[in-house]
């Protein structure tokens, strides 16, 4: 009966008594195989391709041992599978029956088991584990796999060897040096560089003077250069200087006073030498003594003053020349040179040049690119001197003779004194003053080639140095080869 009080039919208990009488033999062991290689072979086969299986290449096989029957030792081949973990929740499959032993009778029967044929042993291609499935067509994949790392890219092949080509090395030649170069299409007869020096004696030695003399300065708003060279004649004939020049300054301040004088003794008198050098001295010691009113007379434009008072400091430069002379027993003409000389003042806010002097030479001018020559023409003997120069600046001149004293009332009238030349104009930015010396004033009127040098060289780019200076006035040209003295003045 069943919990309802059913009773049920008779045919209905029969599964039930055959299925629990004790009485009942057993069954036995299943003949189908369930191992775990064989649940693994039915998964594969029915997921795999039938008939790959058949595509197979023959190949050698090695027995395997059945998994249920007793170890006989270590088989040869692919380490044991691991076991198959079911999913969560998936029922476990039954455990395998163990197989009886062959002795012993089956339980409830008395009778020995049904003997089994024996089954060949299973055998699977060498290179293939038992789970492996038979090889088939390649198939998509399903899961992620990661990619092999990319090959390393080979080093190119070095190009072939090419010995590089040396840069030229420039080796840094000797600096370019000041050159003193000529004008015209000769060369002058004389060499360029001092030959002879001068000879001297024991008693001569304090009269020596070097072949060149170069000086500079800068104050305020110009630039001085200066300088005195031995002419060509004189070096090849191992002849002294004649020329002389002084460059000093007197005082400090904006109120100093910068003095530059110039002297050219005569051609082929011994002593001219002695009496250039004797006058640039003493008319130097003159405006040292007057340096302080000289320097306001100029800051304060008082033309009139200067003039007297520089005549006056010239005369007493002849007379000491013209005194020395005598004690010497010479003629006063064999004992006298001409003297130029110029008056700069420190003081930035003053452009006042004064020029003053006696005897040849010549004062230029370089503006806008062209020399003027500001030496006044010298007037006939009872004519009036013209005191205007080219650029418009008033120009000075005492032509007065001295009255002779009554010392010389007996005896021959001294020469007619040269005229006094006196100057004093206003500079302008870009003007170069220039002072000199017969050597140099006679080839630049002379020559045009040598002032259109001269105005090319100095006519930008600023004052030169003192080597580019003193090349630049040894410019030689054939036929002039007396001493060369002067100084330039640039204006800022």
């Amino acid at each position: 009966m069943s919990q309802q009080g059913e009773k049920p039919a008779a045919h209905e208990d029969d599964w039930w008594r055959k299925l629990y009488d004790g009485t009942a033999p057993d069954t036995g062991p299943s003949g189908a195989a369930d191992s775990l290689d064989d649940r693994f072979d039915s998964a594969s086969d029915a997921v795999g391709d039938p008939e790959a299986g058949r595509a197979d290449h023959p190949v050698t096989v090695v027995p395997l041992p059945d998994p249920r029957l007793p170890e006989a030792g270590p088989a040869p081949g692919p380490p044991p599978a691991r076991p198959v973990v079911p999913p969560v929740g998936a029922p476990a499959p039954p455990p395998a029956a163990a197989p009886p032993s062959a002795a012993a009778p089956t339980p409830g029967t008395g009778r020995p088991p049904t003997a089994q044929p024996p089954r060949p042993p299973r055998t699977v291609p060498v290179g293939r584990a038992p789970w492996e499935p038979p090889a088939a067509p390649p198939r998509p994949q399903t899961f992620a796999v990661r990619p092999p790392p990319a090959p390393p890219v080979p080093p190119e092949p070095p190009a072939a060897a090419v010995p590089p080509v040396p840069e030229p090395v420039h080796t840094p030649g000797p600096p370019e040096r000041p050159a003193v170069g000529h004008l015209g299409d000769r060369p002058p007869t004389y060499d360029a560089e001092p030959a002879a020096l001068p000879g001297s004696g024991p008693d001569d030695l304090d009269g020596l003077v070097p072949d060149t003399v170069l000086d500079g300065a800068r104050y305020g708003t110009y630039t001085l250069r200066a300088a005195s060279v031995r002419g060509d004649s004189a070096r090849f004939r191992g002849e002294p200087r004649r020329d002389a020049l002084l460059t000093a300054r007197f005082g400090t301040g904006d109120a100093a006073l910068v003095l530059v004088a110039v002297a050219g003794g005569t051609r082929g008198e011994e002593q001219a030498r002695l009496a250039a050098t004797d006058a640039c001295r003493w008319i130097g010691g003159a405006v040292a003594r007057s340096h302080a009113r000289l320097s306001d007379d100029i800051r304060a434009g008082r033309r009139g003053d200067l003039k007297s008072g520089l005549h006056r400091l010239t005369d007493r430069t002849y007379g000491r020349l013209r005194a020395r002379a005598a004690e010497l027993g010479l003629d006063p003409s064999a004992y006298s040179t001409g003297l130029r000389c110029l008056l700069l003042s420190s003081d930035p806010s003053c452009r006042t040049r004064v020029f003053f002097g006696i005897g040849p030479g010549g004062l230029f001018r370089l503006r806008d690119g062209a020399w003027q020559d500001l030496e006044p023409v010298l007037p006939a003997p009872g004519g009036a001197a013209n005191e205007e120069s080219p650029g418009g600046d008033r120009l000075t001149m005492d032509l007065q003779i001295t009255t002779p004293s009554p010392s010389y009332a007996e005896g021959p009238p001294p020469p007619p004194a040269e005229p006094f030349r006196f100057r004093a104009s206003v500079a302008r930015p870009g003007d170069t003053l220039l002072l000199c010396g017969n050597g140099l004033a006679e080839p630049l009127r002379g020559e045009p080639g040598l002032a259109g040098e001269l105005a090319r060289r100095w006519g930008a780019g600023g004052p030169p140095g003192l080597p580019a200076y003193l090349a630049d006035i040894q410019l030689r040209i054939k036929g002039y080869a007396d001493d060369r003295t002067c100084a330039a003045v640039w204006e800022a």
